[in-house]
C-alpha cells in the first residue's frame, strides 16, 4: 500500500505541491520587482471542499514565447493568476510590491513547515502503530 492511497497524506502531499508553485510564483514577482509593466502574480487559494471532490488530477502543458527558452518536462496543475487590485503601481506600470510579496513568502514558508510537521507526526503515528516507533 502507497502513502498516496492514504487520503490524509494525499491531501498534505497536494499541499505541498501547491505551496512549492506559489513560492515558484512569488520569487518570480520579486525578481521582476523592477520590470516596467510586470504585474505580480499569485496563486488561487485552494479550498478544502475542491480538494475533496477532486476526481482527477488536471495538468497543464508549459508553454514558451521564444525558441530560445528552456523547455521542461515538468507540468503544473496550478495556475498563476494577476492580482486583480495591486496596492500601488510604479510609474512605469510595475505592480510589484517588495514588502506585500516578502509577506505572501514568509506565510508559505510557514505553511509549508507546518506541513511537512504534520506529515512527519502522521508517519511516525504510522511507525508507531506499526510497531516499528522508536
Amino acid at each position: 500500500m502507497s502513502l498516496k492511497e492514504i487520503p490524509l497524506f494525499s491531501a498534505l502531499t497536494d499541499r505541498m505541491k501547491w505551496l512549492s508553485a506559489r513560492q515558484k510564483v512569488l520569487t518570480q514577482n520579486i525578481a521582476n520587482s523592477d520590470t516596467p509593466g510586470y504585474e505580480a502574480k499569485d496563486l488561487k487559494a485552494q479550498s478544502f471542499k475542491q480538494m475533496v471532490a477532486r476526481t482527477s488530477e488536471p495538468s497543464m502543458d508549459m508553454q514558451t514565447t521564444s525558441d530560445k527558452h528552456i523547455i521542461t518536462t515538468e507540468k503544473s496543475e496550478f495556475r498563476p493568476k494577476t492580482d486583480a487590485e495591486p496596492y500601488e503601481v510604479t510609474p512605469q506600470g510595475n505592480a510589484v510590491v517588495l514588502e506585500e510579496q516578502m509577506m505572501k513568502l514568509s506565510e508559505t514558508q510557514i505553511e509549508y513547515q507546518m506541513t511537512t510537521s504534520l506529515y512527519k507526526k502522521q508517519i511516525g503515528m504510522l511507525k508507531t502503530a506499526l510497531g516499528r516507533g522508536r
